[in-house]
């Protein structure tokens, strides 16, 4: 979904927020220097493994509703979904286990990191993901303390919300605001979509 290259993967990378995702798990495997940030790290192991369950069985339920909202080829159907998000789960959690210190607690817009600590920074399903939620005021304060702690950039994921609508608006405001801090911002399109409508992903570049 990021269009990641070996030589994104090559340096350190900061995924924010983490959530249960195993990227960073698989990240650390090839040798990416991978950091997780969330909130719910403050969570001890057992009841953020309740929550990770419990969520994995709304998701599930979730998309058997609207299965038309998502192209299934990528996961081979709804069984194939399911597996692979448990099996994403599981990985965190033995990473978590194993490494606590790669998974931090803390949230945007406020990161506990220096400027340019980071190579990369890449964050999905929070912003944009959420735009009903989090006004346009959070979603460029969350971009540029992303971009304050990165030396390369920040990515984006994905540019519509839970219901698969775009927000032109607010992407053209990000944009805006970020080109007039001196940053080179551009929209790219990505080869995945789970998510109908969710090709493309914003690049800030510093």
């Amino acid at each position: 979904m990021f269009a990641l290259g070996d030589e994104d993967l090559a340096g350190s990378v900061l995924d924010c927020p983490g959530g249960a995702s195993s990227f960073t798990a698989s990240a650390r495997r090839r040798g990416t220097r991978a950091v997780a940030v969330d909130p719910v790290y403050l969570t001890s192991a057992d009841q953020l493994a309740e929550r990770v369950s419990a969520e994995l069985e709304r998701g599930h339920a979730w998309a058997t509703a609207n299965a038309e909202r998502y192209l299934w080829d990528f996961f081979g159907g709804l069984p194939g979904h399911q597996r692979s998000r448990a099996a994403s789960a599981a990985l965190f959690a033995g990473d978590r286990k194993a490494n606590p210190g790669r998974y931090l607690p803390a949230a945007l817009p406020h990161l506990p990191f220096a400027e340019r600590s980071f190579d990369l920074v890449l964050s999905s399903h929070l912003l944009l993901t959420y735009a009903d939620r989090l006004d346009a005021g959070f979603h460029l304060a969350a971009v540029r303390e992303m971009a304050r702690v990165s030396r390369t950039g920040v990515r984006l994921y994905p540019l519509v919300d839970q219901a698969g609508r775009p927000h032109p608006e607010l992407v053209e405001r990000l944009i805006g605001s970020l080109t007039a801090d001196g940053l080179r911002v551009r929209v790219r399109d990505v080869d995945y979509e789970f998510q109908r409508g969710a090709r493309t992903m914003l690049e800030v570049l510093r």
